[in-house]
């Protein structure tokens, strides 16, 4: 593999973990909406990753595959003088947990800096092989 190749890689990897956090700042911004703009109660999203081959077929990079609704059950809360709450007095809430997000916000940001890290070691590595034959 070309040392080249790892601007490509870290650059593919920096894109999808960017993706990542918009994804969680949405799901943390809507943690406490009884309705989404479709009426329904906000489902929390979370990103799917999937590697991107090149044409020898080795992994070269990593893309964001698709986002997906999270499974988990939504979260039900007792507020009787709320508008949204049901005939027993529950409101339906999003299924966002804020401590599950904010692991995935720290996560997203450590692979985000360690991709940037990864260029920067690989730019100083071509910088001092080229610097050998002066």
């Amino acid at each position: 593999m070309s040392l080249l190749n790892v601007f490509d890689i870290a650059s593919s990897a920096m894109a999808s973990q960017s993706q990542r956090l918009n994804v969680v700042a949405s799901n943390l911004a809507n943690a406490d909406s009884a309705t989404s703009s479709t009426g329904e109660p906000y489902r929390a999203r979370q990103v799917v990753f999937s590697t991107i081959h090149n044409a020898a077929k080795q992994p070269g990079g990593v893309k964001v595959a698709g986002i997906v609704h999270d499974p988990s059950p939504m979260r039900e809360v007792f507020e009787p003088n709320h508008p949204m709450a049901k005939d027993d007095g529950f409101v339906t809430m999003p299924n966002v947990s804020a401590v599950d997000e904010m692991v995935n916000m720290m996560s997203a940001s450590r692979s985000y800096q360690n991709s940037i890290d990864m260029m920067n070691t690989t730019k100083n590595l071509l910088q001092k092989t080229l610097s050998i034959g002066q």
